[in-house]
């Protein structure tokens, strides 16, 4: 099974993909990590922010890795935020069988009530280089982006709106 597990930045992908490893013992794949090792190689002339187009980039290699992987009969948690909303129309129905998708969405009410320990948590599996161009109102708008498009593409979600419990063994059955 592959779980792709996606949403905007400081929704805790890279936190739930670890609980997933210590609980399930499947790796996970950070789209980030690919992204960061084909900028600094230099085999991309993208940045860090080119967000629309790194996805253009990225997700023909993530996507037939996902393939290679449920060829192979193995478990992968891929998360990152690369991953469009209409990944469905890549795969045809002996993968989609083996792919469970999940979108974390924070809401506004959320994002208000609890900024300072979405701040005290970014770096809670991985530390950001830097941060301090984190802002509340994007992050509010981003998620709002990405409920939309979730909705729109009828892809799963799971919405965060007074506590961060994410119980994920609903969308592995």
């Amino acid at each position: 099974m592959v779980v792709l597990l996606t949403g905007c930045s400081h929704t805790g992908k890279t936190a739930l993909a670890q609980r997933l490893l210590e609980r399930y013992h499947w790796p996970y794949c950070s789209i980030d990590h690919l992204k960061m090792g084909l900028i600094r190689s230099g085999n991309t002339c993208l940045t860090a922010e080119d967000d629309d187009e790194l996805t253009a980039y990225l997700w023909p290699i993530v996507r037939e890795m996902v393939k290679t992987v449920i060829e192979n009969e193995q478990n992968l948690v891929v998360e990152g935020c690369y991953i469009p909303f209409d990944w469905r129309k890549d795969f045809d129905g002996r993968y989609l069988e083996q792919i469970r998708y999940c979108c974390l969405i924070m809401t506004e009410d959320y994002i208000r009530n609890h900024w300072t320990e979405i701040q005290r948590w970014a770096n809670v599996v991985e530390h950001r280089l830097n941060d301090s161009d984190l802002n509340q109102e994007a992050l509010i708008a981003e998620n709002r982006s990405n409920l939309a498009a979730c909705r729109q593409f009828r892809c799963p979600y799971y919405l965060i709106d007074h506590s961060y419990q994410i119980d994920i063994d609903t969308y592995l059955v």
